[in-house]
């Protein structure tokens, strides 16, 4: 029997946490693959409950504790890391806050097949998430449409057949055990966001397939909110904290990004950084209202 471990961290979402859980479940108990499912949890510092609640209604979740520092990707690192231990034949990551659909283990089958046919080895597959109100996607993969300016679009889902892509979104993604013998687990370096899309991009890189599953895998909201028009009503030094703060601008993981995978764009990167600060208006309404829109 094939060896699965879910990967998960979470901080004071305690609902959240128990409705991920339930949905996974669900779509376990009604897929016909018969894995062998272990699930780690990453609970860095929660003051709400949430690992009490899940060890009384999800007993066989192993609960890993943080102090509050390690953010998401410092978080999903620790899961993953503990889960190494156990010699799995696949590991899921998924976001605390997404619900996947009861069919997602038969369409990671599919796109497994897919790759195996295809490419010869398993790959990097990343689920698509949709809006449970509005229907539209807010997570999933992408492809660049200008690497030296960072210019990326959102691969739409294909319901028959996998399609490949550069980048992914962690909420739904699965890795197949060969893809973590070649490149690991998520970078250190990375404090809370963009881990995932350096993780797929390493996997391109090393010539492992990336796809994006067939069909919507889950739900669930980018709860983000238009950052950067909040970003340019704070004061100055609230600006600086914020482009710093790993769940604000996360400025030092999006550093690391740039010279680890675009080095000729690191200085206007970091000059960039601080305009937002000087001059957030400008930012807001004459560049960054613009590139969201082409990347749509």
């Amino acid at each position: 029997m094939n060896k699965l471990a879910v990967l998960l961290t979470c901080f004071n979402r305690k609902d959240k946490t128990l409705a991920s859980l339930m949905a996974l479940h669900k779509a376990f108990q009604e897929s016909s693959n018969g894995w062998d499912m272990s699930i780690y949890l990453t609970d860095d510092g929660s003051t709400d409950g949430t690992s009490e609640a899940v060890s009384e209604n999800f007993p066989q979740v192993k609960i890993l504790k943080g102090d509050g520092s390690l953010y998401w990707a410092g978080g999903m690192r620790n899961s993953w890391s503990e889960a190494l231990k156990g010699n799995y034949d696949a590991y899921l990551l998924l976001n605390d806050d997404t619900n996947v659909y009861p069919h997602l283990f038969e369409a990671v089958l599919k796109t497994h097949d897919y790759s195996i046919s295809n490419y010869g080895v398993g790959g990097v597959y990343v689920g698509t998430t949709i809006d449970s109100n509005t229907k539209k996607i807010t997570y999933g993969g992408s492809v660049f449409t200008h690497r030296l300016l960072g210019k990326i679009r959102r691969v739409p889902f294909n319901n028959t057949i996998p399609e490949e892509c550069e980048l992914g979104n962690a909420n739904i993604m699965w890795v197949s055990g060969n893809v973590v013998e070649t490149i690991g687990i998520l970078s250190k370096g990375y404090i809370h966001g963009m881990a995932d899309y350096d993780y797929t991009m390493k996997a391109v890189k090393s010539n492992l397939p990336v796809l994006v599953i067939p069909g919507t895998s889950g739900e669930c909201t980018n709860d983000h909110g238009e950052i950067y028009e909040k970003f340019a009503n704070l004061k100055f030094k609230e600006r600086i904290n914020f482009l710093f703060n790993p769940v604000g601008l996360d400025f030092k993981s999006q550093l690391h990004h740039m010279k680890k995978h675009f080095p000729i764009r690191l200085p206007v990167f970091y000059f960039m950084g601080w305009f937002k600060v000087i001059f957030p208006n400008i930012y807001y309404k004459k560049m960054y209202k613009s590139r969201a829109g082409a990347n749509d």
